[in-house]
């Protein structure tokens, strides 16, 4: 028999349904900017409702706005990790056949997949990749460097591959 929460805990449901339903009344008409400190899920759900109704006067535009460019900023700073991880693992194994596995063939597949997806959500971010793709090289042979312990010089200082090869699914470095 499964028992929920509130009986494992000795509380009668009835006290528990208070709470939440005053927890929810009290955050409930708040004024949007103070809600999404509050509430953030219900913050998002009233937005929504307004902009459904084309009520864009009530809307919470400094916060909505914050959001949207976070949103902005999570894809491109996903879209470098997956490509610096993408780099890493393709120095290694480049670098150090001795230790190839497929820990590291599967990294290779799996963020070279989350790029490929990003990618065909936003191809607008393609620009941003080639852009940061000299960078993410540098960042990934610092960590190749740390987790390899070869040194530093083992590793061209510029990046010796295509983006096409980087992201080609059948490709590694001899």
């Amino acid at each position: 028999m499964k028992r929920s929460y509130a009986q494992l805990n000795n509380y009668p449901l009835s006290i528990i349904h208070i709470k939440e339903t005053m927890a929810h009344s009290t955050t409930q008409n708040l004024p949007l900017a103070e809600l999404y400190e509050r509430d953030f899920n219900l913050w998002i759900e009233k937005n929504l409702r307004l902009l459904s109704a084309h009520k864009y006067h009530k809307l919470d535009l400094d916060n909505l706005l914050e959001e949207i460019e976070d949103m902005a900023r999570r894809d491109k700073d996903a879209l470098e990790s997956n490509l610096k991880i993408v780099l890493l693992h393709l120095l290694k194994w480049k670098y150090q056949p001795e230790m190839r596995s497929g820990s590291w063939e599967g990294s290779i597949v799996e963020h070279r997949q989350r790029i490929r997806k990003t990618l065909k959500k936003s191809p607008s971010l393609k620009n941003y990749m080639l852009e940061v793709f000299p960078e993410a090289y540098q960042d990934a042979i610092k960590v190749a460097r740390a987790e390899t312990r070869l040194d530093i010089s083992t590793f061209p200082p510029i990046c010796e591959w295509e983006i096409e090869q980087v992201l080609d699914e059948d490709w590694v470095p001899d």
